[in-house]
């Protein structure tokens, strides 16, 4: 007599259902590897416990990424925005606009105009005198600003050398003050003098001689 045919149904006493689930595990594992042995298929398996843990199977001769990329272009599903397929393409994108910079920076420089048309050079044209406007519009700025700076010095110096000859007049009139007073006092010290003080002319003592 055969075995019954077991329910399908989610198994509710947890020590039967992790025991279900290895057993289980092992089995389409096993599988997994002797289908690819057998008819050399590319296989890959990925299973998730209800705990989280992760079991795996890949065909020896392939990777997941390269399997699910495949499926990708077979379904027509997008499983993901795979990153290194979008680093890929950002480092192409930017790989091209700076083959096309450098390439625009030499037509400035003047360098490789020869292959150009006269359409292709109006760009060049008008880029050029774009930037020669600018230039000439920061050194207009530069000069107004030199020369601001340049008043600015001027009057400060004019303001100190009056400040300087204000000083020295003073100091020039404060010494013709010092000296008027010295000759007015020269003038009269003599007068001021007592009487005893002044120099008498000396006469011979005519008794002593005698």
């Amino acid at each position: 007599m055969g075995r019954g045919k077991i329910e399908i149904k989610r198994i509710e006493n947890s020590t039967n259902r992790q025991v279900t689930y290895s057993k289980r595990r092992n089995g389409i594992l096993k599988k997994a590897k002797e289908i690819t042995v057998l008819c050399d298929a590319e296989v890959s398996l990925v299973i998730f416990s209800s705990t989280g843990k992760m079991s795996e199977f890949v065909s020896s001769n392939t990777s997941l990424i390269k399997i699910l990329d495949r499926y990708q272009r077979t379904s027509g599903r997008k499983l993901w925005d795979a990153k290194h397929e979008y680093l890929n393409s950002e480092i192409d994108r930017i790989k091209k606009e700076n083959d096309s910079m450098q390439i625009e920076l030499r037509h400035l420089k003047g360098e490789d105009l020869t292959s150009l048309n006269p359409k292709e050079l109006i760009p060049i044209e008008d880029a050029l005198q774009n930037g020669l406007s600018k230039v000439k519009a920061k050194q207009m700025e530069f000069w107004k600003v030199m020369k601001k700076n340049d008043r600015m010095l001027e009057e400060e110096n004019k303001r100190l050398n009056f400040i300087l000859h204000q000083k020295q007049m003073g100091m020039d009139g404060n010494t013709r003050d010092m000296e008027n007073e010295y000759h007015q006092n020269e003038r009269d010290y003599p007068s001021q003098m007592p009487f005893t003080f002044r120099a008498q002319p000396i006469q011979p003592n005519l008794q002593g001689n005698k």
